[in-house]
């Protein structure tokens, strides 16, 4: 027993919270970068204010990110001291087209991408690429309206095809859209929707969804063409509902929170719409935009894998004065009470992820991969930038055991493990640099002061230990 001998531990980030660069090379601009850090952060990010440019008035954190455009060689170096066996990284989609819909590449930013690949192969580390990390070109926002328009899947084929060809050879496990349901939680980050007071924004929502699932399945069918040994996964920010009583009502309200959650996940593991979702919709007066061969091409072109984000586990209830709400997260919940939380009010669940992942293969009996769990806490480091985080280690380790407990006891079908922001970053949700997650310490504060200069924390030497014994030594030594 135990996890497979060639189990995949590693890292992930995401090209917009670490690498900087914004205007470097030809990029072009996106909408994660014009996301500021403040109050004005979530209405930008659920697409309720326009904001498609810099101002004096913010600051924009994704502008520097921790600079790893130009130090990715030392930090790569860092994964590989850890002994990472895959890094999950996202392809900035600005940097390859920069502003969305020309007809050819930006070579610069190819070759920033195929550089770095070569470097993690230097490590014996297999890449894992998201293609979109939540980015979408400006231009492609205000010319075309973001994910709304059906034109977007062209140019998103365009830029699978021209990543599949590039990188054929040196990137063999892709995922098509990250979190793919945060589309229903926050909109302009998610999809690049931003709405007009007088239309339906369920309606955009599901128009836009329906286009990243047929875009998302053209991805799977070229990445195959391309090259038979390509794998692609679909990408689902995850942690099951637990009902808040035994009260029916709490218990059918949490399983249709987990039915909209998964609704994509089904699209892209089973290959249809399910009926559920269709009769939902249908009572909502919402058209799913198909049109000839849509079905065809969803129910041809499956994921191979089955990816996911897990963090916390959530509550539903049916009772809609229900006020107690847990904080942090953008996807909102009711208050567990027998659980602790985070500095950011997240739940900490080590068995939620062992439920989820049963949960998830029970309802697609496809391999899993836990490509993002983590802890975002504040560090406080000595003179020399090291971090003891013994707080960090105790939330992974915890979980670790959980998802082992789910392989080993129960069964589950599991490729690997990557830990979210393995080298602090900027946060998604709050567009902070002290909400770190990393086992690497960066000097960077919220606004964008310190040396940038990298410390392993604790954390480091820990998590080396794990990779060494695949998951068997767990101890805080």
């Amino acid at each position: 027993m135990g996890l497979r001998k060639d189990f995949l531990w590693g890292g992930a980030t995401a090209a917009n919270q670490l690498e900087g660069g914004y205007d470097e090379d030809g990029r072009g601009l996106a909408n994660v970068d014009v996301i500021p850090i403040g109050e004005d952060r979530g209405p930008i990010r659920n697409g309720d204010r326009k904001h498609f440019d810099f101002d004096d008035e913010h600051f924009y954190p994704a502008k520097e990110g921790i600079d790893h455009y130009h130090r990715y060689k030392e930090d790569i170096a860092l994964f590989g001291e850890m002994g990472f066996k895959t890094y999950r990284l996202s392809i900035a989609w600005s940097r390859i087209f920069p502003k969305g819909d020309e007809e050819e590449p930006n070579e610069a930013g190819l070759k920033f991408y195929e550089d770095l690949f070569q470097e993690c192969h230097k490590y014996g580390i297999e890449p894992l690429v998201t293609i979109t990390h939540f980015d979408c070109p400006i231009h492609l926002i205000k010319e075309y309206g973001g994910w709304r328009n059906r034109k977007t899947i062209d140019f998103y084929e365009k830029l699978t095809r021209t990543l599949f060809t590039r990188y054929k050879g040196l990137v063999k496990y892709w995922l098509t859209f990250n979190e793919i349901n945060v589309i229903l939680h926050a909109p302009f980050m998610g999809a690049g929707l931003v709405f007009e007071e007088v239309e339906n924004k369920k309606q955009v929502i599901y128009q836009a969804a329906h286009h990243e699932l047929i875009a998302s399945a053209l991805a799977t069918k070229i990445a195959h063409e391309v090259d038979p040994e390509n794998q692609v996964g679909c990408m689902l920010a995850a942690g099951k509902y637990y009902p808040n009583t035994p009260n029916p009502q709490d218990v059918l309200a949490a399983q249709q929170a987990d039915r909209r959650n998964y609704f994509f996940i089904d699209v892209q593991s089973r290959g249809e719409y399910p009926a559920y979702a269709m009769k939902e919709l249908e009572r909502e007066g919402i058209k799913i935009p198909f049109e000839e061969g849509d079905r065809e091409l969803l129910k041809e072109h499956t994921v191979d894998f089955i990816s996911f984000s897990y963090y916390s586990s959530r509550v539903a209830s049916g009772d809609p004065e229900s006020k107690d709400q847990a904080e942090g997260n953008v996807i909102r919940s009711v208050k567990n009470p027998y659980l602790k939380a985070s500095e950011w009010g997240w739940q900490i669940d080590p068995l939620g992820l062992r439920i989820t992942m049963n949960d998830i293969y029970d309802r697609y009996q496809k391999p899993l991969f836990i490509v993002e769990n983590g802890l975002g806490a504040v560090d406080h480091p000595d003179e020399n930038g090291y971090v003891e985080d013994d707080y960090r280690i105790d939330y992974l380790a915890s979980h670790i055991e959980a998802m082992k407990d789910a392989v080993e006891l129960d069964g589950v079908d599991l490729m690997g493990y990557t830990t979210w922001g393995c080298i602090d970053l900027v946060s998604a949700g709050t567009g902070e640099m002290k909400k770190r997650y990393g086992f690497i310490y960066v000097d960077r504060d919220n606004y964008g002061n310190g040396t940038l200069d990298r410390t392993p924390k604790k954390s480091f030497d820990w998590y080396k230990k794990v990779i060494e014994t695949n998951g068997e030594d767990l101890s805080n030594a």
